[in-house]
């Protein structure tokens, strides 16, 4: 095997074993973070619904209202296949996403709806729906993160939109539609939650998302299911406080000074412990297996491999793992 050969193997084993984005990324850093679903998830599914068209289509192609927590895990598995996974595990669940986006598509029921989009009917594979949900996830990982853990530097929130680029595009997101860099990406979302622009909170969205904010606990576990929403719903408005204000109010959520302190009291909370937490038991499992996946290889490029035969040696450890891997 030629050197060229061999350093193409070495480079192709690499690239499957970091994946889509890798350990040296902003987003592996950012998204390892369990507790920050807390707040980013319920306020990402918000966003999103706030689109009349979305909004639509959740309403009709789930089963929601019954069991969101379903949802919640299936959106949760498949972000961060693509984030954590193998380059070959994160290619198949994208192709399995837009596989699924082909059968979501139906009629605009609410009225409120249908007259302020003037669209008769929906369909997911629409490259500004694909836009808009891409959008909420990459904004709610900022947004939740500056307000439970820390600001980011202005280089690591530039890096870390631009990291998601490639896979909106793999979405089926046009180049022409997907903003070209942070700048533009805010500029968007302004444009969006703006006068005039498409964000519109519709009844079908505000029944939603009263199974996002007091979610039944019964497919949880069936003794959960008795307790009354109020006994759990405050855990929500942390996510509520990280709304845009305007959405808040359209959705015509309290946010009196009970729900401000509430909000402000969990999240001083878990800013105070978590440094005293072990980074384990607060990452997902998706980033420690993808740190195991990495360390495996590691180890197993380092072991000794006798000879077999008198031909040049062949690429170190350093040729296969990038040089960005932490130690």
């Amino acid at each position: 095997m030629t050197n060229d050969a061999a350093q193409r193997m070495t480079t192709d084993a690499t690239a499957e074993l970091t994946g889509l984005y890798g350990p040296a990324s902003v987003a592996w850093r950012l998204n390892r973070e369990a507790t920050l679903l807390i707040a980013a998830g319920p306020r990402a599914l918000l966003m999103q619904i706030a689109h009349p068209l979305i909004a639509e289509g959740v309403d009709q192609h789930s089963d929601f209202r019954a069991d969101p927590w379903r949802r919640l895990r299936g959106t949760l598995r498949s972000y961060l296949a693509i984030v954590y996974g193998t380059t070959t595990t994160a290619r198949a669940e994208i192709r399995r996403l837009n596989a699924l986006h082909r059968s979501v598509s139906g009629p605009v029921r609410d009225a409120e709806a249908r007259a302020a989009t003037g669209a008769a009917t929906y369909d997911a594979r629409d490259p500004a729906l694909s836009m808009w949900v891409h959008a909420t996830l990459v904004d709610a990982t900022l947004v939740a993160y500056e307000a439970w853990i820390g600001r980011l530097a202005p280089a690591d929130r530039a890096a870390y939109y631009a990291e998601t680029r490639p896979i909106g595009r793999a979405l089926g997101i046009p180049e022409t539609t997907l903003p070209a860099d942070l700048e533009a990406f805010e500029a968007y979302l302004d444009a969006q939650l703006g006068p005039g622009g498409p964000i519109q909170v519709t009844p079908t969205a505000r029944d939603l998302a009263r199974t996002i904010l007091a979610p039944p606990l019964g497919p949880l576990h069936p003794l959960l299911g008795v307790l009354p929403p109020v006994t759990y719903a405050w855990t929500m408005w942390p996510a509520v406080a990280i709304l845009p204000p305007g959405i808040r109010e359209a959705y015509g959520l309290s946010w009196g000074r009970r729900e401000r302190v509430v909000s402000a009291w969990l999240t001083l909370g878990f800013r105070g412990w978590r440094p005293l937490v072990p980074a384990g038991w607060r990452s997902m499992p998706q980033a420690l297996a993808a740190d195991a996946r990495l360390a495996r290889a590691i180890g197993h490029l380092e072991r000794p491999v006798a000879p077999a035969g008198p031909t040049a040696p062949g690429p170190g450890v350093e040729a296969l793992v990038p040089a960005t891997l932490p130690g």
